[in-house]
């Protein structure tokens, strides 16, 4: 199986190297973290580092399990360093480390130490590193394969929408490129990521003895990606199903599932009023294959499914994503970043007449001059004009190859 480099993430951490702050590296668990730390350990030693000055560790190794104290961490990695030279250090899947940011934060001290952590959980930077290192660590949020990286995987001749069907079917997790045309095999390892987040990420992070429950919870929320939720919302139906569940319960058990960074949230911003509105997110899931393999009538909600890929690739472009809210409509997307706003619908098609219109009225609505645009699976007619709102196809787009 061809290895993805994973280009854009190993031009951030060279872009870093040897700078005097912590590098963060978090996403979901089989992202490509202990990947992309090997390329990028690579990159090192072909580029006049020695193999003597890499200290690589990871904490979900056996052979590693006698460091789970940050004392004996850090006493093991001092015992390791070369005094005369630079020391990349490598912390993979740091969250298993009891009170790892001391060790973090000593190893920080010395000069020659360039430190890269890593970890599964958003909540693992929420606590007490951040606290104790704001200011000193920089955070890359790493996602599964976006489409453009999958296609890598296959033969230039094969057509981008069979590409796309495969990566709806086997998921976006780098090793499911192993699984081309078997689809069993890709689902069981599927099962395999989606039990091991559960477990390990949720229930034994926040202590949840009713598994069954946070089950129907993360299930409620795959079923209903891209529509608007609230935790009082799925507790009544939940409880209408004969599951007794209280809303502060769903609630814990949503920000878990986030914080395990299976689900990530958008919440809804009124651009009349350039202000967040706090109640009734939308939640988009990690990898639409992994959702498929839990969802009955999977395949009836392409609208949903597409925009669940649109709102997944906004984020690996390093845009804060929103719903909008304008009046009585609905803007699918917002992605923000420090140079601007972009403005998104997504629709399977766009041919008819009513279902043109419905789309853009919304974009037709927003008064300032910031780039709109409609995205669609439509291969005739796949890109227009619509008075400055730009019709293009949605695998063009994802490959960035509609310009």
């Amino acid at each position: 199986m061809q290895r993805i480099e994973r280009k854009e993430y190993l031009d951030w951490l060279i872009r870093w190297k040897e700078q005097q702050i912590i590098k963060v590296v978090s996403g979901v668990r089989r992202s490509g973290k202990s990947t992309l730390l090997d390329i990028f350990s690579n990159y090192l030693l072909q580029n006049g580092v020695a193999a003597s000055q890499i200290i690589a560790i990871n904490f979900e190794d056996a052979d590693y399990e006698h460091l789970l104290n940050y004392r004996f961490l850090y006493d093991y990695i001092k015992e390791h360093i070369l005094a005369d030279k630079m020391n990349y250090i490598f912390l993979d899947e740091i969250q298993h480390v009891e009170e790892f940011e001391k060790a973090v934060d000593s190893l920080f001290l010395r000069d020659n130490c360039d430190i890269y952590i890593t970890g599964s959980n958003a909540y693992f930077m929420s606590g007490e590193l951040a606290t104790l290192l704001s200011g000193r660590y920089v955070e890359l949020r790493i996602l599964p394969l976006s489409f453009k990286e999958f296609c890598l995987g296959f033969d230039n001749d094969m057509a981008k929408s069979a590409i796309f069907t495969q990566y709806l079917a086997i998921g976006s997790f780098p090793y499911t490129l192993r699984f081309i045309q078997h689809e069993r095999e890709a689902k069981e390892y599927l099962r395999d990521i989606y039990n091991t987040v559960l477990l390990k990420d949720v229930v034994t992070r926040l202590k949840i003895s009713d598994v069954t429950s946070l089950e129907s919870v993360a299930k409620f929320l795959f079923h209903n990606i891209g529509s608007k939720i609230s935790p009082t919302k799925i507790a009544n139906t939940l409880k209408s199903a004969g599951k007794g569940i209280d809303q502060k319960t769903v609630d814990k058990y949503i920000r878990g599932l986030c914080d395990s960074l299976m689900f990530y949230e958008a919440a809804r911003y009124n651009i009349k009023g350039k202000g967040f509105l706090s109640t009734q997110s939308k939640f988009y899931c990690v990898d639409i294959a992994l959702r498929n393999l839990l969802v009955r009538g999977k395949d009836s909600d392409i609208g949903h499914i597409l925009e669940n890929i649109v709102f997944l690739e906004l984020k690996r472009r390093g845009y804060d994503v929103y719903v909008g809210q304008l009046d009585d409509t609905e803007v699918d997307f917002i992605a923000m970043n420090p140079d601007g706003i972009l403005y998104y619908q997504v629709s399977a098609t766009a041919l008819e007449e009513s279902i043109l219109n419905r789309e853009l009225t919304p974009l037709r609505k927003i008064s300032d001059n910031y780039p709109k645009y409609l995205l669609t699976l439509d291969e005739i007619f796949k890109t227009a004009d619509y008075d400055g709102i730009k019709k293009i196809n949605i695998l063009d787009w994802l490959l960035d190859s509609w310009k």
